[in-house]
């Protein structure tokens, strides 16, 4: 039976209120018609800070204890949200007033804090997503155009005698390499890059960072590592991992400008049900554990919830672009993997990562290990079919190729290739497809499967400023080869001597 039904039959206050103090979950009071507390728990006591002779709301904030003053004056329910500060500990406390006639009233006070905390971490996580969509599009056009610009420079500078040219020319394509560096954050933050992911040891790929990391955060600074053994194994892309450890480095380097102490450990964890972490559901499962601690300065509450924000910084005066941490935690997420962040001011932060463990014993063979050989296979035509909706890319790319010893049919859609092939514009069999991945109408995958409808073992050269689902499946294929957007036309004709095992043009 609800409390206004008690009520209005009579039944005394005092007798609701004795079957609800014994709840150790919400606080609980009886007022007056003043607000003063007459009766309460003492979960009550806790939560608000008043006991009984005390006027309830006291430790509230001006405004919420005005807002139940009123309530209570007017003889009307009232339900506040407010923050409290007891000591160091910040506290959300919902406090609801219900109005008892002649008696005064009866206030429950819930903490709200853990619903807060992960509604806010919903509310963030939502913003990050829909920052991450338009960095992932504004990156996508940026890479077009900053590869038109250092194709066009190095064109330029191979053929122009002038000294102060080429100097300039350098400095046009120093700054446009810096544009690039950008725009790689941004893609890692909205977890579009492209990755190659492969099973690695975990302990191993660490410990090949420890020279480097010990050189980037100096002297001051001890750098410990506590691996366990045996290493677990995990499936991403090394060189993005080490990108990883060393953002977390500097990041740590900064919080601790007196000196102080880096702790790099790895572990393993088991994860028998979901669980929350990070502000997000861990699914059930076994994971690779990975954490970066700093004795340093700890991060402030309230630039806590930003961290991984794109451009967000504390250290705008100086050095920093606020692209560390929102690059960090987008390699992790793109590859399958979790974090959380703990902190406390002046002592220090620690990263935690999860990623998935990897059961297969078989391991990435290391870069530096010989190439398996094969046969060199030439082309079946030098006519190359190259497809991209950026005209400056296209016609500067058709430039380098013909100087290249390549017949080029150029187009601006996959559609419009479709109908020079069709309509027997290419006037001889295709040697390859050099395409853009997302362009208007059919994408560059498509168009690929498309051709090799009529040519099966057709080479094909894909191009793109980030990745999708679809340019991952179709990189499974044969003879399929991917150049990130921006490029230097040299690496184009570079990659397709490769993949046609000729000498280069």
């Amino acid at each position: 039976m609800r409390l206004p039904d008690l009520l209005s039959r009579g039944v005394q206050a005092s007798a609701i209120a004795e079957c609800l103090f014994d709840d150790e979950t919400d606080g609980v009071a009886l007022l007056d018609t003043q607000g003063f507390v007459q009766r309460a728990n003492q979960r009550f006591v806790q939560l608000s800070g008043a006991g009984e002779g005390q006027l309830a709301w006291t430790a509230l904030p001006p405004q919420s204890a005005t807002r139940l003053g009123d309530a209570l004056r007017a003889h009307r329910p009232e339900t506040v949200t407010t923050t409290v500060m007891r000591g160091n500990v910040r506290r959300v406390l919902r406090l609801a007033c219900l109005a008892i006639p002649d008696h005064g009233a009866l206030l429950r006070v819930s903490d709200y804090t853990h619903e807060q905390d992960l509604e806010e971490q919903l509310c963030q996580s939502q913003r990050l997503q829909a920052v991450g969509e338009l960095a992932g599009g504004i990156a996508h056009d940026f890479n077009n155009l900053l590869t038109a610009i250092l194709g066009a420079t190095d064109d330029l500078r191979t053929r122009s005698d002038r000294p102060a040219d080429r100097d300039d020319l350098t400095q046009i394509r120093q700054s446009a390499e810096r544009g690039a560096t950008l725009v790689r954050h941004l893609l890692a933050f909205s977890r579009q890059q492209t990755l190659q992911p492969r099973v690695v040891v975990l302990n191993d790929e660490i410990r090949q960072t420890y020279a480097l990391l010990h050189r980037l955060i100096g002297a001051r600074v001890e750098l410990e590592l506590q691996l366990e053994e045996p290493s677990r194994q995990v499936r991403i892309d090394p060189t993005q991992l080490s990108q990883v450890l060393m953002n977390l480095a500097v990041n740590a380097r900064n919080a601790m400008p007196n000196g102080g102490r880096l702790l790099i450990s790895t572990g393993h964890r088991l994860m028998l049900h979901p669980e929350p972490f990070g502000g997000e559901l861990l699914p059930a499962g076994r994971y690779a554990s990975l954490s970066v601690a700093d004795t340093g300065m700890g991060i402030p509450p309230d630039v806590l919830p930003r961290i991984f924000e794109p451009f967000f910084t504390t250290r705008r005066d100086s050095d920093g672009n606020g692209l560390g941490l929102s690059t960090v935690h987008g390699i992790i997420k793109q590859s399958g993997g979790y974090m959380a962040v703990e902190t406390t001011l002046g002592q220090g932060t620690r990263f935690d990562i999860l990623l998935p463990r990897h059961e297969d014993q078989a391991v990435w063979q290391a870069a530096s290990d010989p190439a398996p050989t094969r046969p060199a296979r030439p082309p079946v035509s030098r006519t190359l079919l190259l497809v991209d909706d950026e005209g400056a890319v296209r016609r500067l790319a058709e430039r380098v190729l013909i100087r290249s010893g390549w017949n080029v049919v150029a187009a601006p859609s996959a559609e419009d290739a479709l109908e020079l092939v069709e309509g027997g514009g290419l006037g001889e069999a295709l040697g390859c497809v050099v395409s853009d991945v997302m362009m208007p109408g059919m994408d560059g995958p498509a168009l690929v499967g498309r051709l090799r409808r009529i040519w099966p073992s057709l080479p094909a050269v894909l191009m793109s400023g980030y990745s999708d689902a679809s340019l991952r499946e179709s990189l499974t294929a044969s003879d399929i080869r991917f150049i990130p957007k921006p490029f230097a036309m040299s690496d184009l004709t570079r990659t397709l001597s490769d993949m046609l095992h000729e000498p280069a043009g």
